[in-house]
């Protein structure tokens, strides 16, 4: 007998999202600035949040990782004295401490990436 339910993002809906992710090509619009970026996606990533994140919000972890992983290659890209991993850490670090509200998912996830 079934006696449990999880309500999470489903599959199908995380794939959706990660291809509009993807579909924004943060990494590559450098001639924006952090505010214009941040402008552009806390709307959206802010509806996620509170519609898939109600019930299980852990489960939008990976997505929001990912998000922060296209917005240190943007850094990376912009900022060339960046360009290093331990420069470009400590940069995030520093500017996450400063504005930890900068960007919506911040909130929830505002470690650098452990991959990029």
């Amino acid at each position: 007998m079934f006696t449990s339910f999880m309500p999470a993002i489903s599959r199908d809906a995380l794939k959706k999202i990660g291809a509009q992710v993807r579909s924004w090509r943060l990494h590559q619009r450098t001639n924006q600035s952090f505010a214009d970026l941040a402008r552009k996606i806390n709307p959206v990533v802010r509806g996620w949040m509170n519609y898939y994140g109600a019930f299980y919000r852990s489960a939008l972890y990976p997505l929001l990782t990912r998000i922060n992983a296209y917005l240190m290659r943007w850094v990376r890209k912009k900022y060339r004295r960046l360009k290093g991993r331990r420069k470009a850490q400590q940069a995030w670090q520093g500017v996450t401490e400063r504005y930890p509200r900068f960007f919506a998912h911040w909130t929830w996830v505002n470690t650098g990436p452990a991959v990029w």
